[in-house]
């Protein structure tokens, strides 16, 4: 099988640029925020692609140096018996933002057109209902003022797998390598033709789907930010003047005794070189 997105594999880009450059654009997106809570705007991003695609490490680079109260990820688990029964877009439509705040989600409501389209975990009535409905529940969070921004990772098989095996070697992200990742593999072309389709009806002028290639982590991480902040028409904030007030001299203070305090072991003094 070949690439997803149709494009060969490039080599990776430089450590040192790659660095120096998502430090400028990370200094951008923190201008981006300050923006974002001064005018009140609202920001949601859409963040989806196959498993191992480097969904989740974009996310932690974005966010790295941004406040977590103004920029939430959002990932949610499995529905539970109650959102079960609500109408399907209920349970993401409470994590969107107010004014002032970024959400990024980690995976959306592109779930059923996805996972639960393959799996068979949504009956083929309930596929088909969501197909209607996203392009006009898209159009509302639009037509209401939300800034909704759509991003695609695209991964070819080879380097899935590749990942796939680093993450069975490496104990600190194993856990990362679900039962559902083992079945992407078997059902490559299943959730190909299914993100074809969800292209389809979903890919609206509205809120288009842009798509980052990501075989190269390091290429997709910087072409997702940078064009994240090429479409938000953001301008700098000037901060408010801060100066660090002197400190008052001293009154007499004392501190207690170490031994009267139980210290964490100085374990970094043990290490060797």
């Amino acid at each position: 099988m070949s690439d997803e997105n149709g494009s060969g594999r490039r080599g990776k880009l430089p450590r040192s640029l790659y660095e120096r450059e998502l430090y400028r654009l990370q200094t951008e997106l923190v201008k981006l925020q300050e923006w974002v809570r001064a005018e009140g705007a609202r920001l949601v991003v859409v963040f989806e692609g196959r498993d191992a695609a480097g969904k989740g490490s974009t996310i932690k680079r974005v966010t790295e140096h941004l406040n977590p109260r103004v920029a939430r990820i959002v990932a949610l688990p499995r529905p539970t018996e109650r959102e079960r029964g609500q109408w399907y877009f209920q349970r993401y439509a409470e994590h969107l933002p107010a004014a002032g705040e970024v959400v990024l989600l980690d995976r959306s409501w592109y779930n059923r057109a996805g996972v639960e389209r393959v799996m068979g975990f949504c009956t083929m009535e309930e596929y088909q209902r969501f197909l209607r409905q996203c392009p006009i529940f898209e159009r509302m969070l639009v037509e209401d003022g939300i800034l909704l921004r759509k991003y695609w990772f695209s991964v070819s098989d080879s380097v899935q797998e590749e990942r796939f095996r680093r993450r069975l070697q490496d104990p600190t992200r194993r856990w990362k390598l679900s039962p559902m990742d083992l079945e992407s593999i078997t059902r490559w072309e299943a959730y190909s033709r299914a993100k074809d389709e969800m292209f389809v009806h979903t890919d609206i002028s509205e809120a288009p789907w842009y798509v980052v290639e990501s075989d190269d982590k390091r290429r997709a991480r910087l072409n997702m930010i940078a064009h994240l902040l090429s479409t938000v028409p953001y301008e700098a904030v000037a901060p408010p003047v801060i100066e660090l007030p002197r400190r008052p001299p001293a009154t007499g203070y004392q501190r207690p005794p170490r031994d009267l305090q139980t210290y964490v072991p100085d374990h970094a003094s043990e290490l060797r070189k």
